[in-house]
């Protein structure tokens, strides 16, 4: 079963996780033939204070998003 880890900031809605994972669920399938049931998607949500861009603190670099 294919396993698919996803990291991203945090602040998505449950909405927005849950077309991720539908959309991701669906590619994986598509592309090495196998079921949508056995597609395992992961999310970590990682706090913009934790994550780092080209030498710089995330939410510094990307105050408003």
């Amino acid at each position: 079963m294919p396993v698919v880890t996803i990291e991203m900031w945090e602040g998505r809605t449950p909405e927005q996780k849950k077309a991720l994972v539908e959309a991701v669920t669906s590619a994986v399938a598509g592309a090495i033939g196998c079921p949508p049931e056995a597609v395992e998607v992961i999310i970590h949500e990682v706090p913009k204070v934790n994550w780092g861009i080209g030498g710089q603190i995330a939410s510094e670099k990307f105050p408003q998003k």
